[in-house]
């Protein structure tokens, strides 16, 4: 996963931000102090501006707020669960009675109605139940996988640019270790031996089919993307001014990573949380296609696309709404990152007509 930092697309600055830019430059004429913007402050206004932005972020949390709902949904409109089985099962629609499964072994498409909305799998399992639980588990699954990315990420990147040296070496040798695999087959390579016997640490025990175990190795995973990048901001932020006068100060070597680095990391940790969970709920949904991710019977947008291409082409909905949920999720994400990217570029510059 590579993020390169764009420079956001300028443009005429909105009414308030003219408005401002006016007062303080009237106020400097009249010899009045001017209040400046805060970044944040100003970020928030670039990324009001930027309207596809807000429309894929309005997207993906619509996603959130339906998989949330998903137990009431299954209770009282669709009146079965996840892992419920409904192939002797026979539902009606459009006044007429029709199988589940039928004898051939081929599951009922969409009835765009209460029960099976989205069609069965073929297990006679509801598909709109299993997408929605599918998609709180993914989701579940990428914010532990991503607090866990950044915290270690942090934690390693700022003490290796800080401290430098032997730490800096041995930390970075670490890191090299698991970036030299790509993601997927690391992802994999563990998540096939950990399936089987589960995480013992001594101070906790996860079973093999835990949502932990895949939210541990994703988020093992994606810590040297994170944490190289920003190993090299706290390189150059180390030999800063304001830091030499905290060591002047007597400040010790924590509290000025804590006091004084971190607070100008801020923007671009923010800006690596969403890409880190698009990445760890695509990587989610490809370890449970290949059965190295979410193990059954916990449902998940990979493992039901796996189930459904065993019968393409008569039942392409098994394959096609999973699939289209996970792309909505991934692009609402991705857009809605890039877009808070943009607007917290410290080199976007409000252009003031007039």
């Amino acid at each position: 996963m590579a993020i390169d930092p764009a420079t956001p697309q300028t443009g005429s600055g909105s009414g308030a931000e003219i408005a401002d830019e006016r007062n303080r430059a009237a106020a400097a004429r009249d010899g009045k102090p001017t209040t400046g913007i805060s970044p944040y402050r100003l970020a928030m206004r670039r990324l009001r501006r930027n309207k596809p932005a807000l429309a894929f972020g309005a997207l993906f949390l619509v996603i959130v707020i339906l998989c949330l709902l998903a137990p009431f949904y299954a209770k009282h409109i669709a009146h079965t669960t996840p892992t419920a089985n409904h192939v002797t099962d026979q539902v009606r629609v459009g006044g007429q009675l029709k199988d589940v499964v039928s004898p051939t072994g081929l599951p009922i498409g969409p009835t765009w109605q209460g029960r099976f909305f989205l069609g069965a799998d073929a297990n006679g399992r509801d598909i709109a139940v299993r997408l929605l639980y599918g998609g709180r588990n993914s989701l579940e699954i990428g914010v532990i996988a991503t607090l866990l990315t950044m915290v270690l990420a942090i934690i390693i990147g700022v003490v290796a640019g800080f401290y430098r040296g032997v730490v800096d070496n041995v930390l970075a040798r670490i890191l090299d270790v698991i970036w030299a695999y790509p993601p997927v087959l690391l992802g994999i390579a563990l998540g096939t031996s950990l399936a089987l016997g589960g995480i013992n640490l001594g101070l906790f025990k996860l079973n093999g089919n835990s949502l932990l175990v895949p939210a541990f190795i994703i988020g093992i995973v994606y810590i040297p993307y994170v944490a190289k990048p920003l190993r090299g901001q706290v390189l150059g932020l180390r030999e800063r001014e304001y830091v030499d006068a905290a060591r002047v100060q007597g400040a010790s070597s924590l509290r000025i990573m804590v006091t004084e680095i971190l607070p100008n990391l801020a923007s671009s940790i923010i800006v690596f949380i969403p890409l880190i969970i698009a990445n760890a709920i695509l990587l989610e949904a490809g370890l449970s296609y290949l059965g190295a991710g979410v193990q059954p019977p916990n449902p998940s947008w990979g493992t039901m696309i796996s189930d459904g291409i065993r019968l393409l082409p008569s039942a392409i909905h098994l394959v096609f709404v999973p699939g289209a949920m996970l792309v909505l999720t991934i692009l609402g994400v991705n857009v809605f990152g890039d877009g808070l990217r943009d607007a917290l570029d410290p080199r976007a510059r409000v252009r003031i007509d007039g």
